[in-house]
């Protein structure tokens, strides 16, 4: 664990690639094979652009998280925000809808255009739901990453993508 915690905290965007180019894309096939769609998920060179992406992604995430504790500082520092001691849960929660108004939409819509570009397709359906999803599942799932050390936080937004990719299999 201590190997890790270096490599996140030495090597940051790096390993925030690395971190969401191995889990986000598990997460992917995952989804694929419990719906029985493996064949769907592209031939070896578009495998190959999908963990890309997903690793791109993670440094954007990364990025994202970081702008999003900026901001929700700011606002406090400003009087525009709540006065909340940082690390508790009212303050999670607050950088939680913070980043997941703020930051999600465009993150989500991002990732469906590269997916698009990836696949050779046009295709937005299930944009809504995906939206909708910052609401039931990412607002609670990054509350509890928000509450976790610094360090860890890319690592379990990563593993969440497995589990939204498992729930949204089921779904479907």
């Amino acid at each position: 664990m201590e190997l890790y915690l270096n490599f996140v905290k030495n090597y940051p965007l790096i390993s925030s690639f690395i971190q969401f180019a191995i889990l986000g894309f598990l997460g992917e096939v995952i989804s694929h094979s419990l719906r029985r769609r493996l064949k769907s998920i592209g031939n070896p060179f578009q495998i190959f652009l999908k963990i890309l992406a997903w690793g791109i992604l993670g440094i954007i995430i990364k990025m994202g998280f970081i702008g999003s504790k900026g901001s929700l500082k700011a606002l406090i520092e400003n009087n525009l925000f709540f006065k909340i001691k940082e690390g508790s849960f009212f303050y999670a929660l607050s950088l939680s809808v913070l980043t997941n108004t703020f930051f999600g939409p465009q993150m989500m819509l991002f990732h469906r255009i590269e997916e698009n570009l990836i696949m050779g397709k046009k295709d937005f359906k299930g944009i809504e739901f995906s939206l909708i999803s910052l609401l039931w599942f990412w607002i609670p799932a990054h509350t509890f990453t928000f509450l976790l050390p610094k360090d860890y936080q890319i690592g379990i937004a990563a593993v969440w993508s497995i589990v939204l990719g498992i729930i949204l299999s089921i779904k479907k």
